[in-house]
């Protein structure tokens, strides 16, 4: 049976969705889909099968489904929950790699089952419209459960890229070349902004959709301020290590001061030695440099964003070079006021393969990497989670975590908007994220 009309774009999103992902798992091993190489990140096959449990869990077994329809495999419930308490128990994140069984074949399986229940509910649903509150109902449970699908996307390549390098062979998920890109005309290395009273957040009805997270719209007061016009340079990195970045705890929060001695940190993420054995401390010049990626390791390039920092090591390069990070409502605003709107294909600095930011084409515009702002991850002003379990679905996480702003190379083009808001705790740095500088600035530029 075809769809309802009002519902047939939902049913090909989809289909487009669904197999978009299933794409970034081919050529895989299963060794490669079911290992897990720290307790952030997840296997590959468990990202399937949890995208397929929202669907399973908030669709067909909660009364949307026509009558009739039967979990794939109870087990499911527990092995592929990730965070959601109201919906029962969940096997532990950080041995998610120890479920060898089911095999990536039968989550591909359960994919399948769940998929054509999925597009039987909307040949079945209601015709009578938006207007209907079932059809209402499910159209927006769909569209979250795409959205989610979206976010662990991007989530399976920045987790599959840490659990490639963990191999001593360094080995690439897809060949690719880096593209040749035209030098960008230099311009004005600052954009001002003369703050004042502002609107922040979207509406929750009627501006297409947003997470809970983004509202509801606000007004915040911003004093004059500039923003660097792009994001801080693999180069510019390179002079905070050479001027001893890393050994100054001047520079550092004390938090972050403990975590580079804890963790060794020496340099950003992924980045190692070219010549195996040298002392980090040695390398004071980027051409001493290997960067690993999804297509293995690559020379760094000085006008690509410096990318796998986390919140630490940003806020003691913006000290260091006598700045600050933006408040989260700063780069917003900016990111509205632009005359390259984000989203549109100036914006975007991915080119069709290549899954490590590049040098913008366009000043402003972001895409290519996340920004740490210094803006704590809480809720705005008269925000409200959604009732039951899926008002865990950001709600819950507002504490303890830093704001990031932009999208980056691995982000899906949809959710590369001003007002979307991703957050991680600061010592995070396997995610594509970077820094953009700003200032206090005088009342007229």
């Amino acid at each position: 049976m075809a769809e309802p009309a009002h519902l047939t774009p939902l049913a090909e999103r989809y289909r487009q969705v669904r197999a978009a992902t299933e794409a970034l798992a081919e050529g895989l091993s299963d060794e490669d889909c079911a290992l897990q190489s720290m307790p952030e990140a997840s296997p590959v096959k468990w990202h399937l099968a949890h995208t397929t449990w929202f669907f399973e869990t908030f669709v067909l077994l909660d009364g949307l489904a026509p009558s009739g329809y039967r979990a794939f495999d109870d087990a499911f419930r527990v092995l592929f929950n990730s965070y959601y308490q109201g919906v029962g128990e969940r096997h532990p994140r950080a041995e998610r790699g120890l479920i060898s069984r089911p095999s990536r074949g039968e989550v591909m399986r359960y994919r399948r089952q769940v998929d054509e229940a999925v597009l039987a509910t909307l040949a079945h649903a209601p015709s009578g419209g938006d207007g209907d509150p079932l059809a209402q109902t499910l159209r927006t449970r769909l569209e979250l459960g795409l959205q989610h699908e979206q976010q662990h996307q991007e989530l399976l390549l920045t987790d599959l890229k840490h659990l490639l390098s963990c191999n001593p062979a360094r080995p690439a998920y897809r060949q690719a070349t880096r593209p040749k890109r035209p030098a960008v005309p230099g311009g004005e290395p600052w954009r001002f902004h003369p703050g004042g009273l502002c609107s922040v957040g979207r509406p929750a009805e009627g501006a297409g959709f947003v997470f809970d997270n983004e509202t509801p719209q606000h007004r915040v007061w911003l004093e004059p301020f500039e923003i660097a016009t792009e994001p801080v340079t693999q180069a510019q990195w390179m002079a905070f290590i050479a001027d001893g970045g890393y050994r100054r705890p001047e520079l550092w929060l004390s938090d972050g001061w403990d975590e580079v001695q804890r963790s060794g940190w020496e340099a950003p993420g992924y980045w190692q030695p070219a010549q195996p054995g040298r002392p980090a401390a040695s390398c004071t010049e980027l051409s001493a440099w290997r960067v690993f990626t999804l297509h293995g390791d690559i020379e760094p390039h000085p006008q690509d964003p410096v990318c796998h920092l986390s919140f630490f090591e940003a806020e003691a390069f913006a000290r260091w070079a006598g700045a600050r990070l933006p408040t989260e409502a700063e780069w917003e605003r900016v990111a509205l006021d632009s005359s390259v709107p984000l989203g549109s294909p100036a914006a975007q600095y991915a080119d069709g393969p290549w899954l490590q930011p590049l040098a913008p084409r366009t000043p402003v515009a972001d895409g290519s990497v996340w920004c740490w702002t210094r803006s704590n991850y809480g809720p705005y002003p008269g925000f409200r989670p959604v009732p039951g379990a899926l008002g865990e679905y950001n709600g819950k996480f507002m504490n303890g975590q830093y704001v990031l702003r932009g999208g980056s190379c691995a982000t899906p083009r949809g959710h590369v908007r001003a007002s979307y808001r991703n957050f991680f705790a600061p010592q995070a740095r396997w995610q594509f994220t970077g820094l953009r500088l700003a200032r206090g600035a005088a009342a007229s530029p």
